[in-house]
């Protein structure tokens, strides 16, 4: 297991390497930081735009070999991305979003995950029934719910609970208060503005999870090895527990493991309402001001975040199957 894990780690190094470096040429190919100065007033000549670009290592008219090299000498000798057209430090960039994302969307997907897993054994066992039509019913209601509409009602009801009661639970916007001071306080005061889109992004993303869980369920508990287990005494429940439900959770194991770069940049849309600076906001900044070092840094962390799925997913089914193992 140790040798075939490190033969995997040292294949998707490579691939993460290789993604990485083409991401560098395709940015720096088709993004252009001199239009970020191309409507200043007074207007700036091309010679001056070249002067304030050339020490970012960003200047076009430099070849873009001796720019990759450059870039890639920074980074492998230093841990050095670059900076930004204007100056900012893509590394410290990338340190914070990427906190500040994870404070934020691994706890939802870690409670959707067990909400959506836990509901879809719930109806599965009960399959027709009020729960299981009941459930199916707000599952598929919220699964055709934008997040947009999901985090303005959820912030609609945090704001009204506050009116009501006359107090400051839930905050709306930011990850975190800057004047507060101690450990539980501070530690409080972060729970209070992680309320209100933990709340919208599960609500809107258990759904999938368990309709998954459900089908594949339902797949299992009618097979030969659930009805022979039945058949040496065990109860529904038990040979569901023991035996269906730990064939049919490991598609939605490698589902979760492989959603893992999503759950860093795709949540642009709460990250935005909410006004939490992540790694969302940060990819879609550096689209738009043609910052290449940010774009490659942001396609380097997610490659790394794919490699890591890969391995998860891997060490998932290991994990839940034992015809693997035994392999």
């Amino acid at each position: 297991m140790v040798r075939y894990l490190f033969r995997k780690t040292l294949s998707w190094l490579v691939v993460i390497f290789l993604a990485t470096n083409l991401a560098y040429l395709m940015a720096a190919t088709f993004l252009d930081p001199r239009s970020n100065y191309a409507g200043r007033r007074p207007p700036l000549s091309s010679e001056q735009i070249a002067d304030i670009l050339t020490p970012f290592n960003l200047n076009p008219d430099v070849s873009l070999v001796q720019r990759w090299w450059t870039w890639f000498q920074g980074v492998i000798l230093h841990w050095d991305w670059g900076v930004s057209p204007v100056g900012d430090a893509v590394q410290d960039q990338i340190d914070h979003r990427m906190l500040v994302s994870a404070q934020l969307l691994l706890l939802a997907t870690i409670l959707s995950v067990v909400m959506g897993v836990a509901v879809g054994v719930y109806t599965a066992s009960r399959q027709y029934r009020r729960g299981d039509r009941a459930w199916q019913g707000i599952s598929i209601i919220l699964m055709n719910t934008h997040v947009v509409v999901a985090s303005l009602v959820v912030v609609a009801a945090g704001l009204w609970i506050n009116r009501v009661t006359g107090l400051r639970i839930f905050y709306v916007t930011g990850a975190t208060s800057p004047d507060i001071v101690g450990f539980f306080p501070r530690l409080l005061n972060a729970g209070q503005h992680l309320l209100l889109p933990t709340i919208a992004l599960v609500a809107i993303s258990y759904a999938g999870y368990h309709m998954m869980q459900r089908s594949l369920l339902l797949d299992n508990i009618s097979a030969d090895y659930v009805r022979t287990a039945r058949a040496k005494g065990l109860t529904r429940n038990q040979a569901v527990r023991r035996h269906a439900l730990r064939t049919s959770i490991i598609p939605v194991a490698t589902s979760v493991a492989f959603s893992i770069p999503g759950i860093f940049t795709g949540a642009v849309m709460t990250e935005q309402i909410f006004a939490w600076n992540g790694m969302g906001q940060y990819f879609i900044q550096t689209i738009s001001r043609n910052d290449v070092h940010g774009a490659t840094a942001v396609a380097a962390f997610s490659a790394l975040m794919v490699g890591i799925s890969a391995i998860l997913a891997d060490i998932f089914v290991v994990l839940l199957d034992p015809r693997v193992r035994v392999s």
